[in-house]
């Protein structure tokens, strides 16, 4: 298929645009880095350059494409101004799925996030009513990531009503890669207060690049929400024992998928999609949580 993948320079969307073209799908790559004049070198996906706020600019890169995977966004809402966060998330996304339904895309993938339900980044703190957390919890988003990604996921709902589209949203956990997991996950291996808002879930990239792979293929209709999170919480820990210990009752405990589970389900993507994820944090780090050494 002919995919765009916007966002393409970021973390996400580089690993899914390298796993789209190895899994032989003609890639158009999209972000803000200026392109250069220079030969490409050999096997390298087309570029363009698209600041995607602009309606026409996002429908002239949505044109002529098979699928979509929409993954350009601020990252978090802590290092702009609220405003700019949401109307930059927001009208990115608004503006690439109205493209995409008015060209008769067949397929979207839209890159959500883990923080929709609120209670990764709000101003008045509350904890997930239950553990694992899963796209059944309940949604109720403060600031301005959360809820530019939660109507993200409205806006896949509105263009499957409205067209013939197929949408899948996925909602990454807290997204690794080889040089961030020391920095990002040895204090929770070394000590499992440092548990965050995610429960001491985490992805790897190119699991989640594996799982936009099968999203991007995917012809489940309607539109469908998937958490993406590896099975294993980071630090291997006994998953019940430690949210008692720093919770106590103030989070449901649910059955569990294994006793070092994670603090979100995926069963939804390993049953609908066939995803199995297939890195964890310890082929990178040591029991420690300090990088292992090359060989």
């Amino acid at each position: 298929m002919r995919v765009v993948v916007t966002g393409a320079h970021g973390k996400v969307g580089r690993a899914a645009v390298k796993a789209l073209a190895d899994a032989g799908h003609e890639v158009t790559g999209v972000d803000l880095t200026r392109p250069v004049f220079e030969r490409s070198e050999p096997g390298q996906p087309r570029y363009q350059q698209a600041e995607l706020t602009d309606a026409g600019q996002a429908f002239a890169v949505v044109r002529g494409a098979d699928a979509v995977v929409h993954a350009a966004a601020i990252p978090d809402p802590t290092a702009n101004p609220p405003h700019v966060v949401f109307q930059n998330n927001l009208m990115a996304t608004f503006n690439m799925i109205e493209a995409a339904v008015r060209f008769g895309v067949p397929r979207f993938v839209n890159i959500s996030s883990e923080t929709v339900p609120g209670f990764f980044f709000p101003e008045r703190p509350f904890l997930p009513d239950y553990a694992p957390v899963d796209e059944e919890h309940p949604i109720r988003p403060q600031d301005p990531y959360a809820l530019a990604k939660h109507f993200g996921e409205q806006l896949m709902d509105a263009a499957v009503r409205r067209s013939d589209i197929r949408c899948i949203s996925l909602r990454p956990s807290w997204v690794q890669h080889e040089g961030n997991y020391e920095r990002n996950l040895g204090p929770q291996v070394r000590d499992a207060s440092e548990s965050g808002a995610g429960l001491w879930s985490y992805i790897d990239v190119y699991d989640l690049a594996d799982a936009i792979v099968l999203a991007t293929e995917s012809d489940l209709p309607g539109h469908e929400v998937f958490y993406i999170a590896s099975p294993d919480n980071a630090g291997g820990h006994d998953f019940a024992a430690v949210l008692r210990e720093h919770y106590g009752d103030r989070i449901e405990l649910r059955p569990l998928a294994r006793q070092d589970a994670s603090g979100i389900s995926c069963a939804k993507a390993h049953r609908l999609l066939g995803w199995n994820p297939k890195r964890s944090w310890r082929d990178y780090l040591d029991e420690n949580g300090r990088a292992r050494q090359k060989r």
